[in-house]
């Protein structure tokens, strides 16, 4: 391997004279002379380039070469003794050097009525599809959770009962404190609504019915939906950009029964026990304002509260809350399981779930309002 090296020569018609190897390995110490050199010379007007001493060229000599020459001529040197690997090199590190590449236009979002209709088509084609991919991971989710309960010995049992103590018994806290403050909030709306009629004491049917019909199921799912949707996604997250995921999948485990089953699973179980903390903390929230504010005795208000306000407002409550649980587990694992390679997407597909669960939540919530009224429950 023999070192780069150059010679000018001055005439009419100057020519540069290329020897030795213009090699990757072999341009790092001749890179600073021929940029002096150049410098001193962009006057000269290079006419020719004489290569029939040079004995290796690859791309990186090519690009030396042609920045030198661009630096040494307006135009375009002729070229002597190259044989057509050398040339086409060359040529090639003049088309990349000379190209011009321009950024993309940036569309400028329209302020006018049909760029507001263009921008609701597009949401709403983005939603049908994200409810269409959902119920498909709906399916997938009841296929793996339907063979788990003929094949119990399939189930993950460490992982279930660790994602029950996670997302349940570790909630309870948090549940029953907001509950409760949401019960005194409702007792208080209804002492100053019904005080100006002279009926205070139906500040129980209010709590009762409001906390045990929508309130407490409602509530306890949202707050499930910003504490535990979110941890889904976000665990099963940095799964996937660890690469656990594929690792799974290489060692022929299916990630719907040993991720998403467990999760689901356990939603199910807990929701419910934590929506009946939150009815019973919701109403001891009641019971305090009607106790301290309206001069109602503990036994008074839950003597009329069996009396007035049926069971079935209880069972209506509880019977949304494994709907909800489903719909949060769903949602957190396949936004989870939707997060690319980056920070960037684990956060855009935590604050999706979120969002989503949320939504869902309000939508089953009118949803089962409709049922029971045609039902008239």
């Amino acid at each position: 391997m023999s070192d780069p090296e150059f010679e000018w020569i001055d005439g009419d018609r100057p020519q540069l004279m290329l020897r030795g190897d213009w090699a990757v390995a072999t341009i790092g110490g001749i890179d600073g002379q021929l940029r002096k050199f150049a410098e001193t010379h962009s006057d000269k007007g290079l006419a020719t380039v004489n290569v029939e001493a040079l004995t290796k060229l690859d791309t990186a000599g090519a690009f030396i070469i042609d920045r030198t020459l661009r630096a040494l001529s307006e135009g375009e040197p002729g070229l002597t003794g190259a044989n057509d690997e050398v040339a086409d090199l060359l040529a090639q590190a003049r088309e990349i050097a000379t190209r011009e590449e321009h950024a993309p236009p940036v569309d400028e979002p329209g302020h006018g009525f049909v760029d507001l209709l263009e921008r609701t088509g597009r949401g709403a084609e983005h939603m049908w599809d994200e409810a269409l991919e959902t119920l498909s991971f709906f399916g997938g989710t009841l296929a793996a959770v339907s063979d788990i309960v003929i094949r119990p010995a399939q189930m993950r049992w460490t992982a279930l009962v660790s994602v029950m103590e996670e997302a349940g018994l570790d909630a309870v806290p948090i549940i029953a404190f907001l509950s409760f403050f949401v019960g005194m909030v409702v007792a208080f709306i209804g002492a100053t609504a019904l005080a100006e009629f002279g009926a205070s004491i139906f500040v129980v049917e209010m709590v009762g019915i409001g906390v045990l019909r929508e309130l407490g199921g409602v509530l306890v799912a949202i707050i499930i939906a910003g504490r535990t949707n979110s941890a889904f996604t976000a665990q099963i997250g940095a799964m996937k950009m660890r690469q656990e995921v594929d690792a799974m999948q290489t060692l022929g485990l299916d990630a719907m029964h040993v991720i998403v089953a467990p999760r689901v699973i356990a939603m199910v179980i807990m929701l419910p026990v934590l929506t009946f903390v939150g009815m019973l903390a919701g109403l001891a929230g009641g019971v305090v304002v009607g106790w301290l504010a309206l001069d109602i005795n503990p036994t008074v208000f839950f003597n009329r509260l069996q009396e007035y306000v049926p069971i079935s407002q209880f069972w209506i409550g509880m019977s949304k809350a494994p709907v909800f649980g489903l719909a949060i587990a769903l949602i957190g694992c396949r936004q989870g399981l939707e997060v690319g390679g980056s920070v960037q997407s684990l956060g855009e597909h935590t604050t999706k779930s979120v969002v989503q669960a949320i939504f869902a939540i309000i939508v089953i919530d009118a949803l089962f309002a409709l049922l029971y009224m045609e039902l008239d429950i």
